[in-house]
Formats: structure tokens, C-alpha cells, sequence
């Protein structure tokens, strides 16, 4: 984008009203919050994010992105479940839950890319009290996930749903990486919203969890492997050891929350924290601290916590600040699920062919294939036996495979999504 171009679309973004997601006017805004996210991720790519940081700070849209975000997960809680039960709510119009978890990527995608920054999270202002509880719920749906997450390598009946999840898995993933970003900035935070990580999420504990369990690795069938760039790979035998992003991202935040002079006073040390943070001792091996050498200091930390009792935290802070943007969203709308449901089954999910072709074009311009190739950081990989591809799918232009045979091996389930996107 053109620095005028950007500009423009950043000024045009604003927070929905429930009852107007999935309407036209929600696809446009879409669009443009999906424009500046390929912006930014270029632009970070380049070493030139600092137009896109400028223009949000400026003109105050940081806060609008979370309204937005916030927004949309309670559409997904309240108003979809109460749209499935609608008889007019047919069965090919289930597509709004992809279209609205694709809307929340975005904009945490977003988030993750210009949170890096300082003066965006200062811009944030009481708005980041709401963005830390929405990171902590997603942090939760991590630490709940089965340690044997699976990679969908077939096309089952459920393929929907398992792309939903898949969605939700990588949402989450992103939300960890803000937190982290957040926490790099604990000395500028405001009071309430240090004592809502320490004391109201006890995120510590939390992060625990996610080194004991890590969601983003799994054994199957004797082979380890591990989420990384948006896919599952097989983790050969000399790498397992090694550390990777998210793995980075949680011990990253740990050391911010611990070692922090103004976390440590906060922090309540009674025994069960402790005792949590202690399991961490036998994570911190050599192999993990050569790759990160910062984490000798929490080693030194954790071993001064286990023959110490910390002094009790201080608790000089009377009024505790609390997020608003939650709360108002669903007083303004208590009461009115079910209408606004109705609503949006007349007006934004029973599209004509008309609508759909449309709405199928404005996106084809959106999402531009040299755009998303741009974007891509690995090599396209073959649909069928994950080799090296070099030859595209001609009709949708979406699958990839390597060779002839592959291609035709894998037709049948690809037929009906070619045909839906030729």
C-alpha cells in the first residue's frame, strides 16, 4: 500500500455493533483490516513497519481493533449457537463462523505484528486491559488441549469443523505471542493491568502449564512433531531438542513476569505459586539455556525461590481497575441474542448467487495469489506427500503438488472445493 492508501484505510476502520457483523459494511471493514494485516507483515518483512505503527498510533485505532476483536468472540458465543437453532438458518449458510474466525485471525495477526512497539501498547490505553483477559482466555483453550493434538492429513466428513478448530488452535497461538509483547513493556503498564496478569489471571501459572503440556508438539506414531509457520511437521531426531518460536514466546514472558522488579513486589509467592513455578527447574537443561542464555537468570531465581519465603506482596492499590469493552458490549446487547440473530439470518446470511459471486470477487481482489505468495515463508509443499511442489492445481489455482500422479490420486476430495472456487 501507498503511505495515502494506508492512511486511508486506517481511518476508515471503526468497532461493529453485534447485530451488523456479517453485513456489508462488516465485509468491507474486513477487507481493510485484512489489506493493512498484508501491509504490516510485508512491511515487518522489509524492515519498514514503522508507517503502519504511526498511522495507528495516531490516529487511535488500536483501541477500535480490540472493541473489534472483543466483538467478534461474543458474536461467536452468543449469537452463533442462537443462529444454528433458527429454522431459516440453512445449512450451506454455515460458511459466517469461517468467515467471522477468519475476521478475528486478522485482526489478532495484526496485533501481533505492531505490538513489537512500544508506543502501540501504550496507545492501547485501558483498552489493553480487555486485550489481556481476551490473550488469558486463549491461553486457557491452549492449556486445556489434548497433548495429542492431531494433524488433519485426510479430509474427513467434519472438515469444517476441524478447519474451525484448526483456526481457533492458530488464534490462540497468536494471542500468546501479544501477551509476550505485552509483557516486554511491564515498567509502562498501568497499575491495573500488572495486578490483572499477576493476581486476577495468575499468568505465571498459566505459562506453567504451557511448558508442561506445550499444545504445539505432539508424538504420532512414534514421531515427534511440532506446529510451526501454520502446519505440523515431523521433527527429525537431531532437532527435537530445539527450541522454537512459541516455545520462545512463553519463556520470553515468563522471564518478564518474574524477573521484573515491579512484578516480583506484585506477585503473591504464597506456596501453590510457588511450588509451580518450581516445576520449571527441570525444564531449564543446558541444551535449552545455550539457546537462550537469558533463562540463567531465572535459573538463578527459581533456586533462590526454593530455599526462600518471599515477602508477602504489597497491596497498596484500593481501586482495581477493570476491563469495560466486555462488559458494555453485553449489557448493551442482554436479552437481544435471539433478535439480532433473526436479524442477521434476513439480512447478512441468506445470500442470493448474486451476493455471493460478488462478495467471491471483491475477495479475489483482496487476496491477490502474487500478495499471499509474497507472504508465504516456505516453499509451497504437495497436497499429497508433502514433498517440494512445483506444480499448481490450473483451475483454482489453490493445490499444490509435486508430481502428475499426486494430483490425480487426490481429485476426488478436491473436486467439490475446485469447483466452488473455480
Amino acid at each position: 500500500l501507498c503511505p495515502a492508501e494506508a492512511e486511508a484505510l486506517v481511518r476508515a476502520l471503526q468497532g461493529s455493533e453485534l447485530r451488523d457483523i456479517g453485513g456489508q459494511g462488516w465485509l468491507r471493514q474486513h477487507e481493510y483490516v485484512e489489506k493493512l494485516n498484508m501491509h504490516g507483515i510485508l512491511s515487518a518483512s522489509a524492515g519498514q513497519e514503522q508507517l503502519l505503527t504511526e498511522l495507528l498510533v495516531t490516529h487511535a485505532k488500536i483501541p477500535v481493533l480490540i472493541v473489534e476483536l472483543i466483538s467478534v468472540e461474543i458474536w461467536k458465543h452468543k449469537i452463533f449457537p442462537v443462529l444454528c437453532r433458527l429454522e431459516d438458518f440453512k445449512p450451506r449458510n454455515t460458511f459466517p463462523i469461517y468467515v467471522v474466525l477468519h475476521h478475528e485471525a486478522t485482526i489478532i495477526n495484526l496485533l501481533e505484528t505492531v505490538f513489537f512497539f512500544k508506543e502501540i501498547c501504550e496507545s492501547a490505553e485501558d483498552s489493553i486491559l480487555d486485550l489481556i483477559d481476551y490473550c488469558h482466555r486463549k491461553l486457557t483453550l491452549l492449556a486445556a488441549r489434548s497433548t495429542k493434538a492431531q494433524a488433519a492429513d485426510a479430509v474427513p466428513p467434519q472438515e469444517l469443523q476441524k478447519q474451525a478448530e484448526m483456526m481457533e488452535f492458530e488464534i490462540s497461538l497468536k494471542a500468546l505471542s501479544v501477551l509476550r509483547f505485552i509483557t516486554d513493556q511491564v515498567d509502562s503498564l498501568p497499575l491495573g493491568a500488572l495486578t490483572r496478569m499477576l493476581n486476577t489471571h495468575n499468568l505465571p501459572c498459566l505459562l506453567v502449564e504451557l511448558v508442561e503440556h506445550c499444545p504445539w508438539s505432539c508424538w504420532e506414531a512414534g514421531k515427534l512433531k511440532k506446529f510451526e509457520n501454520g502446519t505440523w511437521h515431523v521433527v527429525p531426531p537431531e532437532d527435537q531438542v530445539k527450541m522454537t518460536k512459541l516455545d520462545g514466546q512463553v519463556w520470553l514472558a515468563l522471564l518478564n513476569l518474574l524477573l521484573s522488579p515491579q512484578c516480583q513486589r506484585k506477585y503473591r509467592f504464597d506456596g501453590f505459586n510457588k511450588s509451580q513455578l518450581l516445576k520449571l527447574r527441570a525444564f531449564l537443561t543446558d541444551v535449552l539455556i545455550d539457546q537462550l542464555p537469558n533463562l540463567v537468570e531465572l535459573q538463578r531465581f527459581l533456586s533462590y525461590l526454593a530455599v526462600t519465603e518471599p515477602a508477602p506482596s504489597k497491596k497498596d492499590l484500593i481501586l482495581e481497575q477493570v476491563p469495560v469493552i466486555w462488559d458494555h458490549i453485553l449489557k448493551k446487547n442482554s436479552g437481544k441474542w435471539e433478535a439480532i440473530a433473526k436479524h442477521q439470518v434476513k439480512h447478512a446470511f441468506s445470500p442470493t448467487e448474486e451476493e455471493l459471486k460478488l462478495q467471491a470477487r471483491r475477495w479475489a481482489q483482496t487476496y491477490s495469489l502474487d500478495m499471499m505468495e509474497a507472504l508465504a515463508t516456505d516453499k509451497p509443499r504437495c497436497r499429497v506427500c508433502g514433498a517440494e511442489a512445483a506444480k499448481r492445481c490450473s483451475r483454482c489455482r489453490n493445490e499444490w503438488y509435486c508430481t502428475r500422479a499426486c494430483q490425480v490420486q487426490h481429485w476426488q476430495k478436491h473436486k467439490p472445493a475446485c469447483n466452488l472456487m473455480a
